[in-house]
C-alpha cells in the first residue's frame, strides 16, 4: 500500500485546556476535517466515525457534545468510566462506549458489563477473561486487538508478526469473534508508515475494524484506511500533564 502525503490536522497544542474549550465548536471543525480529510481520498465520509475521547473530562465538559449530537465517546480507564458514565447513558441510551485504553485482566468484568467496544485486547490472559465474562453476562462487546507497530515498551500492544498467533487463539480457543486491529505510532514517527502496516494485517485476515489516528493525525489514517478515528484533544481542550 502505498503512503500518501497528506497535510497535518491541526496540532491540539492551541487547544484551551479542558474546561475552557468550546467543546461544540472543536467537535464541528474535528467533523469537517474528517469529511474533507476522506473526501481528498474518494471515501465515502460516512464511512468513518469519530470516537471523542473523553478521559479526564467530567460529565458536565462531556454535555455539550451529547447536545450536538456526538453519540460515540472513548474512555481509558475502567473505573473513571464508571463513575461518569452510568448516569449520562441514562439521558443519552443510544450512546456507544469504547474503551481505548490498557485494560487488567481483573478488570474484565467492569469492561464487558460497561463498555461496547473494547480496543485493547494484546495477550491471551486478557482474552481468557473477557471470553469468561462474555459467556457469563451474554453480553459481548466488539474485540480489537492492539497492534504495538513501533515497537514501544512503555506501550501495550502486541508485536505486529505475533498478531495471526494471538488472532487465531483468540478464535479458535476462547471463542471470540475479533473484530478489527488498534494502534498507537510513536510520537516521534511520521504515523503513515505505521498506518499503512496496520492496515496490511487487517487486510490480510478480513478484519472490518482500523482504530488508528488521533488529533493530530487523523487525516493521514483516514487516507490510509482507517474507519474509527479517535480524537479527544482537538474536541475538549488540552489535558493537564502529569506530574
Amino acid at each position: 500500500m502505498d503512503v500518501p502525503m497528506t497535510e497535518p490536522a491541526p496540532s491540539p497544542t492551541a487547544r484551551p485546556p479542558v474546561g475552557d474549550a468550546d467543546v461544540a465548536a472543536g467537535l464541528a471543525d474535528v467533523r469537517a476535517g474528517i469529511a474533507q480529510a476522506a473526501e481528498d481520498c474518494g471515501r465515502d465520509p460516512a464511512g468513518v466515525q469519530l470516537i471523542a475521547v473523553s478521559k479526564t473530562v467530567p460529565a458536565e465538559g462531556i454535555l455539550p457534545a451529547l447536545e450536538a449530537g456526538q453519540r460515540i465517546f472513548g474512555e481509558n480507564y475502567v473505573q473513571e468510566s464508571r463513575a461518569k458514565w452510568p448516569d449520562l447513558r441514562t439521558r443519552y441510551p443510544d450512546v456507544e462506549l469504547h474503551l481505548v485504553g490498557p485494560l487488567q485482566s481483573n478488570k474484565a468484568r467492569e469492561a464487558v458489563e460497561l463498555f461496547d467496544v473494547i480496543h485493547a485486547l494484546d495477550r491471551l490472559s486478557l482474552a481468557a477473561a473477557l471470553a469468561k465474562e462474555i459467556a457469563r453476562t451474554g453480553r459481548a462487546p466488539k474485540l480489537l486487538i492492539q497492534v504495538n507497530t513501533g515497537a514501544e515498551p512503555q506501550k501495550g500492544g502486541i508485536a505486529p508478526d505475533e498478531v495471526d498467533v494471538l488472532l487465531a487463539e483468540c478464535r479458535d480457543t476462547h471463542g471470540l469473534a475479533i473484530q478489527g486491529l488498534m494502534c498507537v505510532p510513536p510520537v516521534e514517527d511520521p504515523p503513515s508508515a505505521h498506518f499503512a502496516l496496520l492496515a496490511r494485517i487487517a487486510e490480510r485476515h478480513n478484519l472490518p475494524i482500523l482504530s488508528m489516528g488521533m488529533s493530530a493525525d487523523y487525516p493521514a489514517a483516514i487516507q490510509l484506511g482507517a474507519t474509527h478515528v479517535r480524537v479527544g484533544t482537538a474536541i475538549f481542550g488540552a489535558r493537564a500533564r502529569k506530574a
